[in-house]
């Protein structure tokens, strides 16, 4: 298992988080999520504890994507990364997500778009660590 690799994908996971959700989609995401209507004194007071959220976030990637490595060194090359790591997202990433924004109550649009820019997210996610961890 190589965790270099393990360590990229988790650090790739931020860079494309920061990029989803803030250039990308950020806009679209801080409207259904209701951030939007939030003064800027809350928010303020929202961004002192978020490093907490950010640490959490970069340790759950790692397991993950320690999980995911451990699947794809089963399999050779970045086909089986790449395989493995669609497979895993269709079948554990897709449902999970979908469970989440199928039952809240947001309006069809909002919950679509949820889904969509949750899921897509994790989709560009699990292919970019499958194709490292498979390459490496």
């Amino acid at each position: 298992m190589n965790y270099v690799a393990i360590l990229v994908c988790a650090v790739l996971a931020m860079a494309l988080g920061f990029v989803w959700y803030g250039p990308l989609f950020g806009k679209k995401w801080m409207e259904i999520s209701g951030m939007d209507k939030v003064d800027a004194e809350r928010r303020k007071e929202m961004m002192r504890g978020v490093w907490k959220l950010y640490l959490t976030q970069f340790l759950l990637a790692l397991f993950q994507f320690f999980v995911l490595a451990w699947y794809v060194g089963t399999l050779e090359g970045i086909s089986g990364g790449v395989h493995t790591a669609f497979s895993m997202w269709i079948a554990f990433i897709v449902p999970t997500i979908a469970s989440t924004c199928m039952w809240n109550n947001d309006s069809a649009k909002v919950s679509w778009t949820k889904f969509f820019i949750q899921a897509g997210y994790q989709l560009a996610l699990f292919l970019i660590a499958g194709w490292v961890l498979g390459a490496w």
